[in-house]
C-alpha cells in the first residue's frame, strides 16, 4: 500500500488502498482505515507491504468482510530503515507487515486499530 496518510491531534485517522497481489496477479483491491486516541500530534506518509505467513491466514483474510488488527489476530509491524531486523527466528505472527519510506513529522502514543476492508477496482 503505498502513499498511506495518517494525521492526528489526541484523535487520529489513518488511510491507504491498493491491490492484492499473489503469484503476480492481482486477486482483490483492499483499503486500510485506522482510527486512533491518544497523545498524538502531526501528519505522514508512509508504504506498507502486508505479508501472509501461511495460505491459512490468506484464505481467511480474502473470504473475511475485513481483517482488523488486533481483533483478528496479531499483525507484526517492522520499519524497515529504522535499525531494527526480522527473520523467521524472530516474527512469529502469522501476518507481518512492513513500513518504509515514511515521510513527515508524527508524534504518537495511542490506542489504534486497523481495518482492512475489500473494495471494488475503481
Amino acid at each position: 500500500m503505498p502513499n498511506i496518510k495518517k494525521a492526528g491531534l489526541i484523535i487520529g485517522g489513518e488511510y491507504g488502498k491498493d491491490a492484492l497481489t499473489i503469484d503476480g496477479k492481482t486477486v482483490g483491491y483492499y483499503r486500510v482505515v485506522s482510527g486512533s486516541a491518544g497523545f498524538q500530534i502531526g501528519v505522514e506518509a508512509k508504504d506498507m507491504i502486508l505479508s501472509f505467513m501461511t495460505d491459512e491466514v490468506l484464505n481467511k483474510f480474502r473470504s473475511s468482510k475485513g481483517c482488523e488488527t488486533g481483533i483478528d489476530g496479531n499483525v507484526a509491524i517492522i520499519a524497515v530503515g529504522g535499525g531494527g531486523s526480522a527473520t523467521t527466528r524472530n516474527v512469529n505472527e502469522p501476518i507481518v507487515g512492513y513500513v518504509f519510506d515514511v515521510k513527515g513529522l508524527m508524534g504518537d502514543i495511542s490506542f489504534k486499530g486497523s481495518k482492512f476492508p475489500k473494495i471494488d477496482p475503481a
